[in-house]
């Protein structure tokens, strides 16, 4: 149905190419991941796909996408200023204008909508669309793009902001879904349940050189080949390096012995003289060939996925300190016109790992800004906070070096560079200011800075949300061995279930503890 050929992706900014020789074909009923770091062209290849026009600019590509007459319905990762300053209403009654490719189906939506746990009621709403949360943009165009019906999906990050109950029944469309979908996620258990195919781009050596690699196998599957394949080519690599060093330096003595007879050897001795030299002669071709040699040995594999340290301190907190004691009779809305939750009681004695999650709305961040309000200044404590919107916390004006290394002396600077380099970013990321840099990257900013800090207490507002799905395992790690309190909203399934250690669902009537379900 959809079909993309030897497919090249330049970057007109900087020319940096992200994609080379990507070659795969969608049919009917296949779900394709597209995974890989940040910045490496994951969300320009699906914009391609749909709208070449929405590249242009920004991307220039050789190759062929050959579609067929196949249309496409495109979910972006973010919407436009302009389209999140326009109505709902306005914006609802356009996008299905510009599809025109079915009759209203009123009962049909109505089930879409119920599913989607989405009030389509809000469709005929006059409010901005950037009104809305995160979750509730994300479910308004899901329900938008399922009633356009279209022959294939692509959908960029439709697992971001949406609470955990949508996450299933969008796992529960995709899996049920006869078309074709191609999709971007960091969300490891969506992928895991819906993918049979996965696209993987990476870009190695300091991101000068594109890989593609496209296998017809789950997720699952996929990575622990890719593990298994590189460690027996890390094992071959090794071996054969280790060979090639003992035959190397045995002919470094041989060389030796020879030089050294060549630099005794009485003048008297002509014909001694003639057969070293001849022997000499051997020897440095011997050394030629062996330098043919080392080109021709196993690369040891390459990958782009961080290196994620442990924390530098050895953050220790007392057993039985207590983190926080919240009391709040009444959460409100950023706005404080609508009450979100009532009596909530939050107690957390350290050592501790605390997951909060719940429905979209339901002020899950408002309470960790409360939290982070009261325990950021706290002297018996020292806390860090990541926030959901990065600008909140961090000056992104200055480069990740400034931001790391606010003191400038030469061990901080080495060191945030050290960091730095372990989460694969190049020498010009880190020299560039940290808003030119993609999400991805700024969370990863946040990780090392927590990492490099002497923290015992971290508030972590959606930690995941913007890291690939092959880093999860490495942040899942790191935080399981922290020592001190980790206090943490999140709707990533993998990450609550293998991090925390007590789970709270906030809802209209406070925290209820749901670790039991989890179990």
């Amino acid at each position: 149905m959809l079909e993309v050929r030897n497919l090249s992706v330049v970057i007109s900014k900087d020319m940096r190419n992200v994609i080379e020789g990507l070659s795969f074909t969608l049919n009917p009923g296949d779900k394709a991941v597209i995974i890989g770091e940040e910045g490496n062209g994951k969300s320009t290849l699906l914009k391609l796909i749909h709208d070449p026009a929405l590249v242009e600019g920004y991307a220039e590509y050789e190759g062929t996408i050959s579609k067929k007459g196949v249309v496409t319905g495109y979910l972006p990762q973010e919407l436009t200023p302009e389209e999140k300053e326009e109505p709902i209403n306005g914006f609802t009654r356009r996008y299905i204008e510009r599809f025109g490719i079915y009759e209203r189906d009123i009962p049909r939506e109505m089930r879409t909508a119920d599913e989607l746990g989405f009030d389509i009621s809000l469709t005929e709403s006059s409010r901005d669309i950037g009104s809305l949360s995160g979750g509730e943009r994300v479910k308004l165009l899901l329900f938008l793009l399922i009633c356009t019906d279209p022959d294939v999906y692509l959908l960029d990050e439709p697992s971001n902001d949406i609470d955990i109950e949508t996450l299933e029944t969008l796992e529960r469309f995709m899996l049920s879904a006869d078309k074709p979908i191609l999709y971007i996620s960091h969300d490891e258990t969506l992928i895991s349940s819906t993918a049979d195919m996965v696209i993987h781009i990476e870009q190695l050596r300091d991101k000068s050189r594109p890989r593609s690699t496209v296998m017809r196998i789950g997720y699952d599957e996929y990575v622990s080949r890719r593990e298994r394949s590189m460690a027996a080519q890390a094992r071959v690599a090794g071996e054969e390096r280790e060979a090639f060093e003992k035959k190397t330096e045995r002919w470094r003595r041989i060389y030796d012995a020879v030089d050294y007879a060549q630099d005794t050897v009485s003048r008297q001795n002509p014909s001694t003289g003639r057969l070293l030299k001849k022997k000499m002669h051997t020897v440095k071709a011997m050394g030629r060939r062996l330098e043919k040699e080392r080109e021709e040995l196993t690369d040891f594999p390459e990958s782009e996925e961080a290196i994620l340290p442990s924390f530098v301190g050895k953050t220790e907190m007392p057993q039985g300190k207590k983190v926080v004691e919240y009391r709040l009779p009444e959460l409100l809305s950023a706005d404080g016109m609508t009450v979100l939750s009532r009596n909530i009681s939050l107690s957390v004695t350290g050592p501790a790992r605390v997951m909060i999650t719940g429905k979209n709305g339901c002020g899950k961040t408002t309470l960790m800004r409360l939290l982070a309000s009261e325990l950021l200044g706290r002297r018996d404590i020292r806390a860090a906070y990541m926030p959901q919107n990065y600008e909140d916390e961090m000056d992104l004006s200055l480069t990740p070096v400034e931001l790391l290394a606010p003191s400038g002396e030469k061990g901080d600077v080495t060191m945030a560079r050290t960091f730095l380099g372990a989460m694969k970013f190049t020498r010009d990321e880190m020299t560039r200011r940290a808003c030119e840099l993609s999400g991805g990257q700024k969370a990863k900013l946040y990780l090392i800075r927590m990492l490099l800090g002497d923290y015992n207490v971290l508030l972590l507002d959606e930690p995941t949300r913007n890291l690939s799905p092959l880093s999860g395992p490495q942040v899942r790690r790191v935080l399981c061995e922290f020592n001190g309190a980790v206090i943490a909203v999140s709707h990533d399934r993998k990450f609550i279930s293998e991090v925390g250690e007590t789970i709270y669902e906030l809802g209209l009537d406070g925290l209820h503890d749901v670790t039991r379900e989890w179990r």
